[in-house]
């Protein structure tokens, strides 16, 4: 065990990850704590999208994206620009919405017909209304990210400690003194919770409440297919991409809502959920229906109640910031590893107004959130996903 560092981050994902490596550059010493392996939980287990013009981070997530392999200094797979597929006209009204919010931002958005479509995407079939081409975006491989980000860390001296589980926080005098785990403790000087799906049950060692509903994510990969110019091209509620080899690895809700005190990984794949990717895929592309699934992923995502990430530093203790970013972690994790470094080395992100992710807008949160909004294990499923 490490006897003490600058900043200790809690979680190995995508977003801690990301925020040591901001850290490592500014020369701060930093520990990371990840209770199993790096990006095992949704950090390497999702569609690999980076292409959020909801958030306030967008810009720096676009400025950032094609300058990660340099940056890091080991492959990310990120290939530039995205197509989402409409397959009815109410879909495609909805990517509409995205692309207006992505051009009043500066970027160029390309609306294509069918027939434009089918010759960017030839395993789309007759019965679609239309597509958009995001000449921004793109889409990166999770794995291989993650890999890149842990080298990095380490490449700069930072510390990453696996199979290292957090038994608690210690504070003194308003301020976070040391992290607890089971291999010891590590004092510190600041601390940043992300650790996705646990970091309400984390933050609550220091007396924060952070509402978060976890759920399980599952993807699916099949066989190969020859490549096509822009592999990151989604719809039907899924999301995903075409990997280098030519495989096909998608996801996307409805997710099966849980409780994680229990949780173990790697854990098995919830079969309807599975059916129910494989069903739309072979909707979305009619042409490819034939593909068989070769495997399949399970990970754990974190909900907040309004969708929207957390990013905060704490004002008791006030050396603590805390990150979740709602299940799009693993696109914009450059450019919130960026603010969060901020928040923890000057208080304050100097690029995005971060105010309307701050976790104060909960204050009044009903505590029956979670049922209200039936996000209780069991509830809120269809049928089909019960069964």
């Amino acid at each position: 065990m490490s006897a003490g560092a600058d900043v200790v981050v809690i979680g190995g994902g995508a977003t801690g990850l990301s925020t040591a490596w901001w850290l490592c550059r500014e020369g701060v010493a930093v520990t990371v704590l990840e209770r199993g392996i790096v990006g095992w939980e949704a950090s390497g287990r999702n569609g690999g999208g980076a292409t959020h013009p909801y958030s306030p981070l967008f810009r720096e997530e676009q400025r950032l994206w094609p300058t990660m392999d340099e940056l890091l200094g080991y492959p990310t797979e990120y290939r530039r620009k995205r197509i989402r597929i409409g397959l009815s006209a109410d879909e495609l009204a909805m990517y509409e919405h995205g692309a207006r919010l992505a051009e009043e931002q500066g970027f160029a958005v390309e609306r294509l017909d069918p027939r434009a479509l089918r010759e960017l995407v030839p395993w789309v079939g007759e019965r679609v209304a239309g597509g958009l081409l995001y000449h921004f975006g793109g889409h990166a491989n999770p794995q291989r990210t993650v890999q890149a980000y842990a080298w990095a860390i380490q490449d700069l001296g930072g510390v990453i400690l696996q199979h290292t589980t957090v038994t608690g926080i210690r504070r003194s005098a308003g301020k976070a003194v040391a992290v607890e785990t089971d291999r010891g403790s590590v004092g510190c000087d600041a601390v940043v919770i992300a650790a996705g799906p646990h970091t309400g049950r984390i933050a609550a060692m220091i007396g924060v409440d952070v509402p978060l509903a976890p759920a399980r994510a599952e993807m699916i990969v099949t066989e190969p297919l020859p490549l096509i110019r822009y592999g990151g091209a989604d719809g039907n509620g899924l999301y995903g991409r075409q990997t280098l080899r030519g495989n096909l690895a998608y996801g996307g809700g409805p997710h099966e809502w849980i409780e994680i005190a229990d949780s173990r990984t790697p854990r098995p794949v919830n079969s309807p959920v599975v059916r129910s990717l494989a069903r739309r895929l072979a909707e979305l592309f009619p042409k490819i229906a034939h593909l068989r699934v070769i495997r399949s992923w399970a990970g754990i995502v974190e909900n907040t109640p309004d969708g929207r990430p957390i990013l905060d530093r704490l004002q008791d203790p006030s050396n603590v910031v805390i990150a979740t970013l709602s299940s799009v972690g693993f696109g914009l994790s450059p450019a919130s590893g960026h603010a969060l470094a901020e928040l923890v080395m000057r208080g304050k992100c100097t690029f995005a107004d971060l105010t309307w992710l701050g976790l104060g807008r909960f204050r009044d949160l009903d505590p029956d959130w979670r049922r209200d909004a039936g996000w209780l294990p069991g509830s809120g499923q269809p049928a089909a996903l019960r069964a």
